[in-house]
């Protein structure tokens, strides 16, 4: 397929419809933070551990992790749209079985192996650089992540809502009815936009080491990594935060998560207003700053005394703008080092981001045990947040644009 054709929608021999890959990236985001708010709940349930319920989110955020290694260059070989039909396939299977599971340890069987939808966050963004360039691309991939910031957005409040009705097990139903219907849309409008490789899959995965080489993807993909490690340690510790130290209810937590996730979508819509004017690495480094200067003023404010929610969760909408500035731009500057592999960078860096962000979410939800207080997650938010600033400072120093950002220069 020439990818330069117009897409028309529900006509597979075009490029997918920007609604499309908007739904395909917000069922993956979706799947991700829906129940947050029902983990308390899902604890008593199974009469487990809460260290051990919100594995729920690192065990999903490493297989995540893992599976995008193989995403990208398998896509690259055999194409977009059999991966994605695949992944979502799975996702509808794990999805059944975790509303079936009749222990934790087999929810949390069928619950990594949810993490097949991935494949929507990964290979929507490749969709978008086969169809564009790069510069316009991280605009156009800001805006396909800015419709996807509303799933995630309302997802937290849906799920508090649907729990206080009938339970956490409905948060599940609703992603299953949601993966269904994506599926029918995706089989009726996603055209390929890739050639297929003629290489082999195994010469496929020895072009690794090509990206590996590369300073530049490294300094891209870490300040991915550590900027959204502060969104992920949040992810894995504000759940606990609500419950015991504000005593939120499921619905209203589920409220106050959307706010992080309103900041995200900000941040995207700034990407798709300015990336192209402004660049990619502006666009990156005040998306670092951003959120580092969110959390010390969080941490300065209880150290001053606040006891109200917002102190926590309102600030918490620096990191969503700073999320939002910083993965469309940088993933968009990983695929531009190797504009023919642009599906094994986005892969590959999505590892990258996703094993540091479920490294950092395990943490958070090991050391916030009875006793601990919001300081505890707000300092790994903060440290992680920080590393990011100096992982886009070392992404300038190698491109050596200290007069002028966005010069293309070798790695």
């Amino acid at each position: 397929m020439n990818p330069r054709l117009r897409a028309r929608f529900l006509d597979r021999s075009t490029p997918p419809h920007l609604v499309t890959l908007v739904l395909l990236a917000g069922l993956s985001a979706m799947s991700m933070n829906i129940f947050l708010p029902s983990l308390p709940k899902m604890t008593a349930y199974f009469d487990t551990e809460y260290r051990l319920m919100q594995l729920s989110v690192a065990l999903y955020l490493g297989v995540s992790a893992g599976l995008q290694l193989l995403i990208g260059p398998i896509s690259d070989k055999y194409g977009r749209r059999p991966v994605i039909l695949g992944s979502v396939v799975i996702f509808l299977v794990a999805t059944l079985g975790c509303l079936l599971a009749p222990s934790a340890h087999v929810f949390l069987g069928f619950r990594m192996a949810q993490a097949a939808i991935v494949a929507g966050i990964v290979l929507s963004r490749a969709v978008v650089r086969d169809m564009v360039p790069a510069e316009e691309s991280a605009s156009m991939i800001g805006y396909v992540t800015m419709g996807m910031a509303v799933v995630p957005m309302l997802a937290p409040a849906l799920g508090g809502v649907l729990d206080q009705l009938f339970g956490w097990k409905a948060n599940f139903e609703a992603l299953l009815l949601a993966g269904i219907a994506l599926f029918l849309l995706l089989w009726a409008d996603l055209g390929e936009t890739a050639r297929p490789s003629e290489n082999s899959l195994l010469a496929q995965f020895r072009e690794y080491p090509e990206l590996l080489r590369s300073r530049r993807f490294w300094g891209y993909a870490l300040t991915t990594a550590f900027a959204s490690g502060a969104f992920f340690a949040y992810l894995g510790g504000a759940p606990y935060v609500g419950s015991a130290v504000f005593g939120l209810s499921p619905a209203t937590l589920g409220m106050y998560f959307g706010l992080l996730a309103f900041g995200y979508m900000a941040g995207n819509f700034l990407t798709g207003r300015y990336a192209t004017r402004l660049g990619i690495n502006r666009m990156i480094m005040i998306g670092t700053l951003l959120p580092t200067i969110g959390l010390i003023l969080s941490i300065l404010a209880f150290l001053l005394g606040a006891t109200h929610p917002l102190a926590f969760f309102g600030l918490m909408t620096s990191v969503g703008v700073g999320n939002g500035m910083v993965i469309s731009n940088a993933t968009s500057g990983m695929m531009s080092v190797r504009p023919a592999l642009s599906g094994t960078a986005s892969g590959l860096g999505g590892t990258i981001m996703i094993g540091g962000g479920a490294a950092l979410s395990a943490l958070a939800g090991a050391l916030l045990v009875p006793g601990t207080g919001v300081f505890t997650l707000l300092i790994i938010m903060l440290c992680s947040s920080a590393a990011a600033v100096l992982a886009m400072l070392y992404v300038l120093h190698v491109t050596r644009i200290a007069g002028e950002l966005d010069i293309p220069l070798p790695d």
